[in-house]
C-alpha cells in the first residue's frame, strides 16, 4: 500500500503549449510498473481551457466545481456541472475547461498505452472556445 500524502506533491501550472489561460495541476496519482491509469485535479480559471487533444485509452473527467465546457471534434460544446462524469473515447478528438465566467475543477482520469496517455494537438482557437455563448 501507498498512500500519497494531501500537499505532499507540488502543483503545476498547465503549460502554455498545452493549455490556455491560468491553469493549476495537482497530479495526486500516476501509473507506475504495472499500472497504466493515472490521475490529475485541473483546475482552470475563467477562460482557461485545454488544446484539442486525444487520449490512446480514452478518458474520464469528473467534475468537482464550477461550470465547465467540453467539445468533441465536430460536436456541440456542451456545458459540465458538479457531479458530471465525461467519457471521451479512445481517439476522439476533443477538449475541456471553465466557461468564460465560471472556474471549473475536475479530476481527469487515462490510461497509459506504451507509456503515453494523451496526445496533444493545436489550440482551441477563441471562436471555437466562445461558440458555446
Amino acid at each position: 500500500m501507498d498512500i500519497a500524502r494531501n500537499g505532499t506533491q507540488p502543483s503545476a501550472k498547465g503549460p502554455a503549449d498545452t493549455f490556455t489561460g491560468a491553469v493549476r495541476i495537482d497530479m495526486p496519482f500516476q501509473g507506475a510498473d504495472a499500472a497504466r491509469v493515472g490521475g490529475a485535479i485541473v483546475t482552470f480559471e475563467p477562460g482557461a481551457r485545454t488544446a484539442w487533444h486525444t487520449h490512446p485509452l480514452g478518458q474520464t473527467l469528473i467534475v468537482l466545481s464550477g461550470l465547465g465546457w467540453a467539445q468533441r471534434e465536430g460536436g456541440p460544446v456542451e456545458e459540465i456541472r458538479p457531479g458530471d462524469v465525461v467519457w471521451f473515447p479512445p481517439g476522439e478528438k476533443h477538449w475541456h475547461g471553465a466557461t468564460t465566467t465560471t472556474g471549473m475543477s475536475h479530476v481527469a482520469i487515462a490510461e497509459q498505452l506504451d507509456g503515453k496517455a494523451v496526445d496533444w494537438l493545436e489550440q482551441v482557437e477563441d471562436e471555437q472556445y466562445r461558440s458555446a455563448l
